[in-house]
């Protein structure tokens, strides 16, 4: 694989990562198949396992909160790419505020996982959510 190729794949996962933050920023859950595979599977401490871009968006769902924002920021991305399939890890701070005020709740994440070339673009196989810290104020 060329050095372009590896540079240009790499900025195209750095992309996904955002429009994933992005996503659960606005809360589209409609658009979570340009993140996701269908047969996406989700680690979390919340959720369990989820499999399948189905159970994924409607455990999302249910985790809306009236009134509630989030500002999701990836930070340390690492990629290694095989091929058509990518080991991914990343550091996510997460702010929960309400219009207008201070984040009343934040916490930081550790994101690793699998993403996979498709014929639409990378998308998220795989993820795993660790909590490392959080903070309630």
């Amino acid at each position: 694989m060329s050095t372009d190729t590896l540079i240009a794949d790499r900025i195209e996962i750095a992309d996904l990562f955002a429009r994933f933050a992005l996503l659960l920023d606005e809360k589209r859950w409609e658009d979570a198949d340009t993140v996701f595979t269908d047969d996406v599977t989700v680690h979390s401490p919340r959720g369990g396992e989820l499999r399948g871009i189905d159970n994924v968006v409607s455990f999302m769902r249910k985790g809306d909160v009236e009134g509630q924002h989030a500002q999701h920021t990836t930070t340390d991305l690492l990629v290694d790419i095989d091929g058509d399939e990518a080991a991914v890890s990343a550091n996510s701070l997460v702010y929960y505020y309400r219009d207008g005020q201070a984040p009343h709740f934040t916490g930081g994440l550790r994101l690793a996982g699998t993403v996979v070339r498709t014929p639409t673009g990378w998308r998220i196989r795989e993820q795993r959510i660790t909590p490392a810290w959080t903070r309630d104020t």
